[in-house]
C-alpha cells in the first residue's frame, strides 16, 4: 500500500490584483501550450520523472529561473540565448500573466513554464539535468521567524544541488543584506562554492535589471549579486 503523500505548506502569494482583460487572454490562450507537461515513466512505476531533454525540439543546455516575477529577465535571457532552453517557475498568477504577455510580444520559443511551487518541479526532475539556475530578488521574508521560508534553506537548496550538473552556475540577486548573510551561510554546505560576490554597478555581463531591482534602487537599497558553482 502506497504511503499517503505528504502535504507541503506554501506561504507565497498565488493571486494579486484583478487581472486585466489582456492578461486573462494570455492565461486562457497561451499558458497551456507553454506549460511543462512532457512526463515519462521511470523504471519505478510509482514515480514519474520529467526529462528536460524531451521538452525542446533539439538537445540543448537547460536553465531554470526560480520565481521569475514579471518575467523580464527570463524573456531577456531567452532572446539573448536562443540555443538555450529555459524553464521558468512561478506560482503567482499575475506574474505568469505578465510573462505570457512578454513572450507573445518578444516571440521567443525556447522557454517553458511551471506555474507552481518549485518543489513540485524538483520532485520530477532527474539528477544533474540542469546547466544553470537563477534566483532573482526572491521573497525576503524579513521577520526572523519566517527565515525558514526563504529559498536559501536546505529543503530547497539540497534539491537544487541534486538537479544541477557538476560545475553548473547558481546566481542569486537580492537587495536584502540579511538575505545575503543567509545565502552565504546556507548555499555552500548544500554543495556549492562561492565564485563571486559583487554589488551595485557590477552585475553579470548579461544581467537585465528587473522591476524589483529598480524599486530597490528608488528606495535606496543596494543590489547584491552572488555567483556559486555546483561542486
Amino acid at each position: 500500500m502506497a504511503e499517503p503523500e505528504q502535504r507541503r505548506n506554501f506561504y507565497g502569494r498565488v493571486h494579486g490584483k484583478t487581472l486585466r482583460a489582456s492578461q486573462k487572454d494570455y492565461l486562457a490562450n497561451d499558458l497551456e501550450a507553454l506549460r511543462l507537461k512532457q512526463v515519462t515513466q521511470e523504471e519505478n512505476p510509482t514515480r514519474t520523472v520529467l526529462h528536460p531533454a524531451a521538452i525542446f525540439a533539439s538537445p540543448r543546455p537547460i536553465w531554470l529561473e526560480v520565481g521569475f516575477g514579471g518575467g523580464e529577465h527570463l524573456v531577456h535571457m531567452a532572446a539573448r540565448y536562443p540555443d538555450i532552453g529555459l524553464i521558468g517557475c512561478e506560482p503567482f498568477v499575475n506574474g505568469i500573466a505578465m510573462l505570457l504577455g512578454k513572450i507573445r510580444q518578444a516571440g521567443v520559443q525556447n522557454l517553458t513554464i511551471h506555474p507552481g511551487d518549485v518543489r513540485d518541479l524538483f520532485d520530477v526532475l532527474p539528477d544533474a539535468c540542469l546547466d544553470k539556475a537563477f534566483l532573482n530578488y526572491p521573497d525576503p521574508w524579513p521577520k526572523a521567524r519566517h527565515h525558514r521560508r526563504r529559498f536559501v534553506t536546505p529543503g530547497y537548496l539540497l534539491e537544487l544541488a541534486r538537479v544541477l550538473k557538476p560545475g553548473a552556475e547558481f546566481r542569486v540577486a537580492t537587495d536584502i543584506p540579511d538575505y545575503v548573510r543567509q545565502t552565504l551561510e546556507e548555499v555552500p554546505p548544500a554543495g556549492f562554492t562561492l565564485v563571486a560576490q559583487t554589488g551595485k554597478g557590477d552585475a553579470w555581463e548579461d544581467w537585465l535589471p528587473t522591476r524589483y531591482e529598480q524599486k530597490a534602487l528608488r528606495e535606496g537599497r543596494a543590489p547584491h549579486y552572488l555567483t556559486f558553482r555546483r561542486i
